[in-house]
């Protein structure tokens, strides 16, 4: 019986499959590519950053390198995330869900409900650490993937109870507390991204479509109430910026001129005029404008190719990742990085209305380059595993 029992069809094949499922995944060094990528992203981050601060610091009376040393710490701190995340296995990171949750909402509403929240040209985002200005909602962008990865990863479960009490609610809180400070940018990255991977996880359209359709009338219906005045008034000054060219329309113009000024070849390096006191927050927020007029339209094309590359760069390893979980998780990071890049483009260019949102790996800020080092880890980690092309040998 026991030559019978040795010799079963069916458990032969078990132990076949066994020996597959263990030898179709594959551990290899992190994406070089990617690494690159971000790493010459920073480099020009660098550059910009320095070239957009020097005429500040030499106003206020500070060392040229005040804003690039800062950055520079800041990086060091992300690259140093990074290596962490990179060698940390995506898989574990399900169990500490939870915890970074309420993490991220008790930072919240530190911010929103206690002294150590910082307001700043009205918006109530940062937490004020002596050191360093630290911005919460950041890191929604991670919890978001990862939440909503972890709950897709096997089916979608939209009107599941468990999904619910455990997803929907949750988030619904972080964005309320982030539409509160307000930061209604980071509302619709957040949203867009729960989006991208609702499609990416194959839920059905015709859900999404009805759902979307009763949302977007409601949102249409109640949004002048829902808006604060300033974020009204950016869309009005859009649509005509000319009407307050000396107000609320001042850093439209001022970004278009700096596209102007660059024609198809830039100024050069350090000569842009806008940064002359000229284009307020260029090293965040329009950072890409002085890039654009110190380098021009060639500039431009490189730093979108750069970012192209770096999101088709993260749907090969989506592709290639063995498992659901990694791959949505990988779509959420590269989703977040594409779409943060065009919106501060679109904004600098003034395609879109102003947003306030950094463009990602180059605008001066440290918890956006640490958060966004982070998430870059965790892809080169997703990288590391992937599906072996070869067969799988039967006989060991």
């Amino acid at each position: 019986m026991s030559y019978q029992k040795f010799n079963n069809p069916l458990l032969e094949s078990n132990n076949i499959k066994k020996r597959r499922k263990k030898s179709d995944t594959i551990l290899t060094a992190p994406d070089k590519p990617l690494l690159i990528m971000v790493v010459f992203l920073v480099f020009i981050g660098f550059l910009a950053i320095f070239s957009a601060t020097a005429p500040k610091c030499m106003r206020e009376g500070v060392s040229l390198i005040s804003f690039l040393a800062k950055q520079g710490i800041f990086a060091a701190v992300g690259f140093l995330a990074l290596a962490f995340f990179a060698n940390f296995d995506y898989h574990r990171l399900e169990k500490y869900n939870t915890k970074f949750l309420w993490i991220v909402i008790v930072l919240l509403g530190i911010v929103m409900f206690t002294p150590l929240g910082l307001e700043i040209n009205g918006a109530r985002r940062w937490m004020n650490l002596g050191f360093m200005q630290l911005q919460p909602s950041e890191f929604a962008k991670p919890l978001f993937c990862m939440l909503i990865a972890s709950a897709f990863k096997d089916r979608v479960k939209i009107l599941d109870s468990k999904f619910i009490v455990r997803v929907v609610i949750p988030l619904m809180i972080v964005l309320f507390l982030v539409f509160k400070q307000p930061n209604l940018s980071m509302v619709v990255i957040l949203l867009a991204t729960g989006l991208a991977l609702y499609i990416a996880a194959g839920g059905p359209l015709i859900v999404l479509g009805i759902g979307g359709g009763i949302i977007g009338l409601g949102i249409i219906s109640i949004i002048p109430k829902l808006l604060h005045g300033y974020q009204m008034d950016r869309i009005t000054i859009w649509l005509n910026p000319g009407s307050d060219a000396q107000g609320k329309g001042y850093n439209i113009i001022q970004s278009l001129i700096a596209f102007a000024s660059g024609g198809f070849s830039g100024t050069g390096y350090g000569g842009s005029v806008q940064k002359m006191a000229y284009l307020p927050e260029c090293h965040t927020d329009f950072i890409f404008s002085i890039i654009a007029e110190e380098f021009g339209l060639l500039g431009c094309f490189f730093i979108i190719g750069l970012f192209a590359a770096l999101v088709h760069r993260g749907l090969k390893i989506a592709k290639r990742c063995p498992d659901m979980y990694g791959k949505l998780l990988a779509i959420g990071i590269t989703f977040i990085f594409g779409f943060q890049a065009f919106l501060n483009m679109a904004v600098a260019s003034s395609l879109f209305p102003v947003t306030g949102v950094t463009l990602p790996f180059i605008s001066y800020g440290g918890t956006s380059i640490i958060v966004f080092l982070s998430m870059a880890g965790i892809l080169l980690n997703i990288s590391r595993q992937r599906i072996k092309k070869i067969k799988a040998e039967i006989n060991e």
